[in-house]
């Protein structure tokens, strides 16, 4: 009888009431021909795979996350609670000791999702890798994490969320901002002035291969984690950078993502995109299940697989290991480069233009952080939405020292609320949500 090498709990959530419409990939025969293909392989007769049904997230599990205009339940579906409660399951399996590792095979997905919700964007409506994430830093004390996105599209919602936490490391590998959205995620996108250096991206350039993805993983990536030394590895476990997915332009495999799952060795993958539903995902999904659990996925192949169309260009090559350079250098002098962003004491501004592509809303913010050598610093948000909706956020960090403790009660405390529809304190100090209305 087969048996796993490493306990690893999987979770699946297809979602039968949530799609972006009957004929777009994002919908549920998504995950559901992944379903019949494990079934298919009887990956969950073999002793070690472990089958876990997804619970519901709170709403104040999203709140210690989200400011969500006009509440959790506005821009969420049910769906979207246990999707999140599904990542939520594994995490919890992972760190009581029931498996070694856990893969939530569930969407609605994630990565998109900023600190503020107004609505959708890239198919996200709330960062389910965040919300699972600060679940387990309440429940279970888990202070350095480091999230490894592999998503084809850059993590711009997690990037986001963490911009200011210098106890989590953010690595997004995608394909170059500049051919493909959200347009972001280049190599000096390091963080916060708190936190620099704690954000991470290697924008690949399109057409890259297996070769490729691994030679990131190899020198940049794995080099980075130890030094990190993170408690826990988070995997945004994208699969839209195959090499038939419909919405990109990279030409990875199976084999290669089961062989990136093997090296990056994450304690917990959540699934992200990946929309080439019959071709791809049952496969790719079957060489990272195996891979988690140390089993031989040698035989992982696609019926379209065809090496010689797959290889990579040697210009590709090149500007790889010159991306993963750059990376390492700006990781090797993070210290200098935060030195020189906080020189002026005070508070550092920010102003942006967020676009929500999925549901049509144009969001503007200006944020205002407290520059701070001790902790992540005191964050004020005022964000304010074509849809006429306006919202003043404050939070108080996990950490937070008395100093910006004291500047976020005070800019929640002098808000005018006639200005607002909402004013509201995450205060992760003592994990509440507060909100004043206007």
């Amino acid at each position: 009888m087969l048996k796993a090498k490493h306990k690893t709990g999987l979770v699946f959530f297809p979602a039968f009431d949530w799609a972006i419409d009957p004929t777009h990939p994002e919908r549920e025969e998504r995950l559901l021909y992944t379903q019949d293909q494990v079934v298919e392989e009887g990956l969950l007769d073999i002793e070690g795979l472990v089958e876990f049904k997804p619970e519901l997230v709170t709403t104040a599990d999203v709140e210690r996350v989200h400011f969500c205009l006009p509440d959790p339940q506005a821009v969420m579906t049910e769906s979207h609670f246990i999707s999140a409660g599904g990542a939520a399951t594994i995490g919890r399996a992972v760190m009581e000791g029931a498996v070694n590792k856990g893969f939530a095979l569930v969407r609605p997905p994630g990565h998109h999702a900023m600190r503020v919700v107004h609505g959708a964007r890239g198919f996200c409506n709330v960062n389910i890798e965040a919300i699972m994430i600060e679940l387990l830093r309440q429940a279970y004390n888990v202070d350095r994490v480091a999230i490894v996105d592999t998503d084809c599209h850059h993590g711009d919602g997690t990037q986001d969320i963490y911009w200011h936490d210098p106890d989590t490391l953010f690595i997004s590998i995608h394909q170059d901002g500049r051919t493909l959205y959200p347009g972001s995620g280049f190599p000096n996108e390091l963080g916060g002035p708190n936190a620099i250096g704690t954000t991470l991206n290697i924008p690949l350039p399109p057409h890259t291969s297996e070769e490729g993805f691994l030679y990131a993983i190899e020198h940049a990536v794995l080099p980075i984690l130890e030094d990190f030394k993170p408690q826990l590895i988070i995997n945004s476990a994208g699969q839209d950078n195959h090499f038939s997915d419909p919405i990109t332009n990279m030409n990875f495999t199976a084999h290669g993502y089961a062989e990136l799952t093997r090296m990056l060795n994450a304690d917990i993958a959540v699934l992200e995109g990946g929309y080439a539903i019959e071709g791809a995902l049952p496969y790719v999904n079957l060489g990272i299940i195996l891979a988690m659990a140390g089993m031989d996925y040698s035989h992982v192949q696609e019926p379209s697989y065809d090496p010689d169309r797959l290889r990579q260009s040697a210009s590709v090559t090149t500007t790889i290991a010159k991306i993963c350079q750059l990376v390492r250098a700006y990781w090797d002098q993070r210290g200098a480069i935060a030195r020189e962003v906080r020189a002026k004491p005070g508070c550092h501004e920010r102003s942006r233009q967020i676009f929500y592509d999925t549901d049509g809303i144009h969001e503007t913010q200006d944020e205002t952080l407290a520059l701070c050598e001790d902790c992540g610093g005191a964050l004020r948000i005022d964000s304010r939405s074509d849809r006429g909706r306006r919202l003043l956020a404050v939070h108080i960090p996990r950490k937070a020292c008395p100093r910006c403790e004291s500047k976020a009660r005070e800019w929640f405390e002098q808000a005018d609320t006639k200005q607002f529809n909402l004013v509201a304190l995450q205060d992760r100090t003592t994990d509440t949500y507060t909100v004043r209305s206007g």
